[in-house]
């Protein structure tokens, strides 16, 4: 579709439009003058939302829903038979896909600033837009999970700065052209579709290339740093390495969650950083924030005092609570790198022992990368693991929860959340932190865990 399709249309439909990547935009082109209209089928808290600014919500999905409009946007999750899109093709009514839109929205933004990478890019973008925020840059933001910052996963600014996430499966972030591009890492991941790890760069390569004005690169990367390499434009390196143009020194390891070092550049003191979220990992996904906010203009006192009020983002470490001295916390870590990274942070912390859940996400994932995943969750002092969870994939693998065990001394398997929960609350003790971890729906794993224990209070 044509990308100043937006250009000739004022009235907008959205399939799904209660769903937590379309609710933004219905938001963003809401401010930009736009009539909206949805249709969703369940109701929902973002619903609720979109409700509260006027917009007209159908429930169920019906032919008569699209009167009027002149572009439909649709969710990936949403079948080519649902009756709305039937109804728009045949009226000749032009629909386009929830990423498409993404990509034709942020182009309205001078300033559009695309965070990308196969870990932290929530987390990045949140942090971004928390620091652009506490700088009283004004930014629109479309965040991946909620932001306990700003309540929600998406914030309408009036500047011309846009910040949003850019994924890589399927290549949906090559619907964009951004501005300014970030690449926090180039793993091995969604191999599903990417099947190697060559066609994974190639992919972010042309991503790097499709950017305007600025490249920031973790530059302690060695595939991030490879597959921009031929990319002529401006580019900023970020890392612990003495050699990118940002770097982290004097890194110390605070009370908690609590981290800090001294923000450096040419062997010169900027500011000094503290964290309170945990790992190194988000030291590195701080310095990429930090640099596009250097870069756009904030000061480092102000970069400084903002990144240090960030909390985290939902499911990223979050605490849930503490019952009689045991910590229940749940992570989206659902990769080898991310587990690793997660699990180091945790064990670091002075527990008196580690307990982590773990709900692989998909047969192709736990297979290609069975060895790596045994080996991130021998970390923990006790791992537990849940059923696969297929998502999108049949079992065309013929691998099983029980293999990933198989592999890791002391594991055990449950097949369901209640049975995990019995067996953890059973034996977990003052001092103890139980980590649930996964990128499906083991937050109610961590969800029931805590309400058990509380009962147990009782």
């Amino acid at each position: 579709m044509d990308r100043e399709a937006l250009k000739n249309v004022k009235n907008i439909h959205f399939v799904g439009i209660g769903g937590s990547g379309m609710c933004p935009l219905a938001e963003i082109l809401l401010s930009k003058g736009y009539h909206i209209t949805g249709s969703d089928c369940n109701e929902s808290d973002t619903l609720d939302r979109i409700k509260s600014y006027g917009i007209t919500v159908h429930m169920g999905h019906k032919p008569e829903n699209i009167e009027g409009a002149e572009l439909v946007v649709y969710t990936a999750a949403v079948k080519q038979d649902n009756p709305e899109l039937v109804a728009a093709r045949e009226k000749g009514i032009k629909t386009v896909e929830r990423s498409e839109m993404l990509g034709f929205v942020s182009d309205h933004y001078k300033e559009s600033i695309a965070i990308s990478g196969t870990h932290g890019k929530t987390t990045t973008t949140a942090m971004l837009t928390q620091v652009l925020m506490g700088c009283k840059m004004d930014p629109s933001a479309i965040i991946g999970g909620k932001l306990p910052f700003i309540g929600g996963n998406s914030v309408v600014g009036k500047s011309d700065i846009i910040v949003c996430e850019a994924c890589e499966y399927v290549n949906t972030f090559l619907q964009m052209h951004p501005a300014i591009s970030v690449i926090l890492n180039v793993d091995a991941d969604h191999l599903d579709f990417f099947k190697n790890l060559d066609n994974i760069k190639k992919s972010f390569n042309q991503f790097a290339k499709q950017t305007s004005q600025l490249l920031v690169i973790n530059g302690d990367d060695k595939n991030s740093v490879e597959c921009t390499a031929d990319v002529d434009l401006k580019k900023l390196f970020y890392g612990f390495d003495s050699k990118n143009d940002y770097y982290a020194a004097n890194y110390q390891k605070g009370e908690g969650v609590s981290q800090s070092f001294d923000l450096m550049s040419d062997g010169k003191l900027i500011t000094k950083i503290t964290l309170n979220v945990p790992g190194k990992h988000n030291v590195l996904n701080a310095l990429a924030a930090i640099t596009v906010a250097l870069y756009l203009g904030a000061e480092p006192e102000n970069i400084a005092k903002s990144i240090a009020e960030f909390s985290g983002v939902h499911r990223r470490f979050e605490i849930l609570g503490n019952v009689n001295g045991i910590t229940v916390a749940d992570d989206f870590a659902h990769h080898p790198t991310e587990l690793t990274a997660t699990l180091n942070s945790a064990m670091s912390m002075g527990f008196r022992k580690v307990w982590g859940v773990f709900q692989p996400h998909t047969f192709s994932r736990t297979y290609m990368l069975l060895d790596d995943f045994a080996k991130a969750l021998s970390i923990p002092d006790q791992i537990i693991i849940s059923e696969i969870l297929p998502v999108r994939e049949t079992n065309t693998y013929n691998i099983y929860a029980e293999d990933l065990c198989a592999k890791i001394e002391g594991s055990v398997y449950r097949k369901t959340f209640d049975e995990i929960s019995d067996y953890v609350c059973s034996h977990a003790q003052p001092g103890d932190l139980i980590l649930t971890m996964g990128g499906g729906n083991v937050y109610m794993c961590a969800n029931k865990i805590f309400a058990q224990l509380q009962g147990k209070n009782k």
